[in-house]
């Protein structure tokens, strides 16, 4: 392909900017002479190379235009967030909780630096399946902040977004991604709207209990990591996931993924709020 971003190396090799920061992603060095770049990597600041651009701006003006036009394309196509949506494999995410992440493979470097670059800041988190790979249901994150370091590895601050259902499993450039569709609750009115909005004052108030009756120094890990418990919602089908302390209490319960995967794919409030019920009696 014709160079698109140029940027040369301190060593003077001229490479696109997505192509050497790939290679950087497996191996801090020159990927033609081998010289370390981990300085190069440290300041993640590439300067382009204005006579490169210029000459093939001057000289090559048609094949510059499809190039970007290429690129435009794969922008596009990455920024979509219903079908090719990454997904990262690792940990229980749920609606409006906290997810920090330590990324240092080369595929999820990859995969949040594209995130970042499209704008999205957006991409999917699911529990792995032995079967499929990873599990039919999971959790849309986005990205707060990035923290890089010297060696290209990254912490990630995360929370949780939407809950989507997984129609099609694949893969691109070595990290999963998925077609999804987005899952809400579904409302109640009338007499079904008063019995639950009872019910979601005493699940709450259990809950509640619960958390206070831990010891302390259990209570100050989980304040530190997960932040407060939410408050009560006054309407809890408000929002489309739920009240947030529902969210919150799922994910500060000693269960295991296969217990909670459930709970992210109820689309009936009363439903999620029963099964609390039932895990903290």
């Amino acid at each position: 392909r014709l160079f698109y971003e140029p940027v040369t190396t301190p060593c003077g090799h001229t490479f696109c900017l997505k192509c050497l920061e790939r290679c950087l992603d497996h191996n801090p060095k020159c990927p033609l002479c081998k010289e370390g770049l981990s300085e190069c990597l440290a300041m993640r600041k590439y300067c382009k190379t204005v006579l490169m651009e210029e000459l093939i701006a001057r000289y090559l003006p048609e094949e510059l235009t499809e190039r970007r036009k290429i690129y435009e394309e794969e922008i596009a196509e990455l920024s979509n967030l219903n079908k090719n949506v990454p997904i990262f494999v690792c940990t229980m995410a749920y609606p409006t909780v906290p997810c920090p992440l330590h990324i240092f493979e080369p595929c999820y470097r990859l995969m949040i630096r594209r995130c970042m670059e499209t704008g999205t800041k957006q991409f999917g988190m699911c529990i792995s399946d032995p079967v499929k790979g990873f599990a039919d249901y999971g959790c849309i994150l986005e990205i707060r902040n990035v923290e890089f370091f010297a060696d290209g590895r990254s912490v990630v601050d995360s929370i949780g977004k939407r809950r989507f259902k997984v129609i099609q499993h694949s893969q691109r450039d070595g990290y999963n991604t998925a077609d999804i569709e987005y899952i809400e609750d579904q409302k109640v009115q009338g007499q079904e709207y008063v019995a639950l909005l009872v019910l979601h004052d005493s699940v709450y108030d259990q809950a509640y209990m619960w958390f206070n009756s831990l010891k302390q120094a259990l209570k100050s890990r989980i304040l530190s990591h997960f932040g407060p418990m939410p408050a009560k919602d006054p309407d809890p089908q408000a929002n489309p996931n739920g009240p947030a302390w529902c969210w919150w209490v799922l994910a500060v319960l000693p269960l295991e993924n296969r217990a909670q995967l459930p709970f992210l794919a109820m689309k009936s409030l009363k439903d999620r709020l029963n099964g609390i019920r039932r895990v903290l009696t």
